[in-house]
């Protein structure tokens, strides 16, 4: 039985690898997720997957991704949305209003409930949701496709909407800022935020802990000055990706397959408004701050923060108020999403 347990997790880990290998040639934001939710899923339909994936490893790959999530607030990028903060929370709760009520569309289909919904469409913080959204009480695999389609449709029409669209050009590529800290330190970072946000949250009893924890020490370390560069190795972040989609692979039968396959259609359709919806208010909040309408649109698009901000980049705009109304919306949106799950419940 151990020997089968081994073999099971020897061709998970190996597959998931090759795989994640394919899916990064095609630029697909993170692969790994996207590989180990692929791999697991087609092993569980098979019955080859690993019974189950550890607790222990599912609260680490949520550390790591709330880690990632935290080092995204940077003082000068926040502190630059001062002068025009009112309308920034303003539009940024809408587009968060405007998805969530997407969500609650996509939970009227039978198989869906309104909470995993509301979780699959939430716009912004793709990872994070899936990695929380079981231990919130939605279904995780609806979530995990759903988020994943939001972000690749998103992906794939920003560049070419502001081209046509907004008429920006340039060919720049611009990905997260390693920050150039020396690998200990980045690791070291990692697990200081890790074990203390781990912590602070069951001492707090926090919903989704595990994420929000690391997410929030991580945040405050960051606009404190105290992170010295430091950033999470790809490396290790690519596994954390890898076991939030195992997490959610591994529990996939033929019957919710056919749930999700069922689900498609509408999510892409309501994901196909939202994306609407959302540069309007992108127009509304241009008009609001006196950015351009390129820019308002950039900040706004529901997802993708590292493809809006290649795009911000390649197009000369301000790339620092762009990623900062991002930024602040998928913070906010992983901040309430545990209060609203309760509701929800309730």
């Amino acid at each position: 039985m151990l020997g089968r347990a081994w073999t099971r997790w020897a061709l998970l880990v190996a597959l998931t690898v090759a795989v994640t290998a394919a899916v990064a040639v095609a630029a697909v934001p993170s692969p790994a997720l996207f590989a180990g939710l692929l791999v697991a899923t087609g092993l569980a339909l098979a019955g080859r997957a690993p019974a189950a994936i550890p607790r222990a490893a599912t609260t680490a790959g949520q550390a790591v991704i709330g880690v990632v999530i935290g080092v995204l607030a940077q003082p000068s990028t926040l502190a630059g949305l001062a002068p025009v903060w009112l309308p920034v929370v303003a539009i940024g709760v809408g587009t968060l209003a405007l998805s969530m009520g997407a969500g609650l569309l996509l939970g009227v289909r039978p198989g869906v409930s309104p909470l995993t919904g509301v979780l699959a469409l939430t716009a912004g913080g793709a990872s994070g949701l899936v990695a929380i959204s079981r231990d919130l009480g939605g279904d995780e695999r609806v979530v995990a496709v759903v988020q994943y389609l939001r972000v690749g449709l998103v992906t794939a029409t920003m560049p070419v909407v502001a081209a046509v669209v907004f008429g920006a050009s340039g060919s720049a590529v611009a990905g997260p800022d390693s920050g150039g800290a020396p690998w200990p330190l980045d690791v070291g970072f990692v697990v200081v935020c890790a074990l203390a946000g781990v912590a602070l949250a069951r001492l707090a009893r926090l919903p989704a802990g595990g994420l929000l924890g690391p997410m929030a020490v991580a945040i405050a370390l960051k606009l404190a000055g105290w992170s010295f560069g430091a950033n999470p190795p790809a490396l290790l972040v690519e596994v954390a990706y890898a076991v939030i989609g195992w997490q959610a692979g591994v529990r996939f039968t033929r019957e919710s397959l056919r749930t999700v396959l069922g689900v498609l259609p509408l999510a892409t359709a309501l994901i196909a408004a939202v994306i609407a919806a959302s540069a309007g208010l992108g127009l509304l909040l241009s008009a609001m701050t006196g950015a351009t309408a390129l820019e308002g649109y950039l900040a706004t698009t529901p997802g993708g923060v590292y493809a809006v901000l290649a795009t911000a980049i390649s197009a000369g705009t301000d790339v620092t108020f762009v990623v900062a109304v991002q930024v602040l919306r998928v913070i906010v949106m992983l901040l309430v999403a545990p209060a609203l799950a309760r509701l929800f419940v309730r």
